[in-house]
């Protein structure tokens, strides 16, 4: 009987350690815990630039989130402000859930914005005010690779936003001194850069771009 009640008294104790333990997980996404595959939720109350935003959740936390899957112009770049404006009227203001994947190297959120099932990071790049980041674009979803690459394609033909540009310089070109760049040159014939662009640098070096926007000296 004594042994009955030993064990009786552990598996009781399994239980409530279980229960705890499953509670302290609903409250946890219920408050936005911002891990690796996890959601938060919360109200947009800062735009920074086209692709972050900051959320404030329940838990009067403030999670600031990157956008996954695309790379707006930086602010100092045409089109900066404009698309922090477009991405500022989708979701200033307003609930949203993040599908959070990752955090980046500045401790950022990375995620996908959703208001009211629309999904912001698509949106951007829908309306020509964010390339589609294909350098990353292994951590999307098969699906939504392909909706962003499509979407990329569209408003470049369409010439929306910063597709209204010739040779739009992309904001990781901006950010690795590509900002010294005076002028993008398009080479069109004997170009030694297959599937690629051929620019010149700001020193007169050419080099190619590849679709994922990595540069390759020639």
């Amino acid at each position: 009987m004594q042994n009955h009640n030993k064990t009786t008294s552990a598996f009781s104790g399994c239980i409530r350690l279980t229960v705890t333990a499953l509670a302290l997980l609903l409250s946890l996404s219920a408050f936005g815990f911002a891990g690796a595959g996890s959601l938060v939720s919360g109200k947009v109350i800062g735009v920074l630039d086209g692709d972050t935003v900051e959320v404030l959740d329940a838990r009067k936390t403030i999670h600031r989130i990157r956008l996954t899957g695309i790379d707006a112009p930086e602010k100092a770049q045409p089109f900066g402000q404009r698309s922090k404006e477009h991405l500022s009227d989708l979701v200033f203001g307003k609930q949203v859930d993040v599908q959070a994947g990752k955090s980046d190297r500045y401790g950022r959120t990375v995620g996908k914005v959703l208001v009211k099932g629309v999904d912001a990071n698509l949106e951007q790049v829908k309306s020509g005010f964010a390339w589609h980041y294909k350098e990353y674009s292994a951590e999307q979803p098969v699906a939504d690779r392909a909706l962003y690459a499509r979407a990329e394609n569209s408003a470049h033909s369409s010439h929306f936003g910063i597709w209204r540009d010739a040779n739009p310089m992309p904001p990781w070109e901006w950010r690795h001194g590509g900002k010294n760049i005076p002028t993008w040159t398009s080479i069109a014939s004997g170009c030694p850069c297959s599937g690629e662009s051929h620019c010149t640098g700001p020193k007169g070096g050419h080099f190619c771009i590849s679709p994922t926007g990595k540069k390759r000296y020639q």
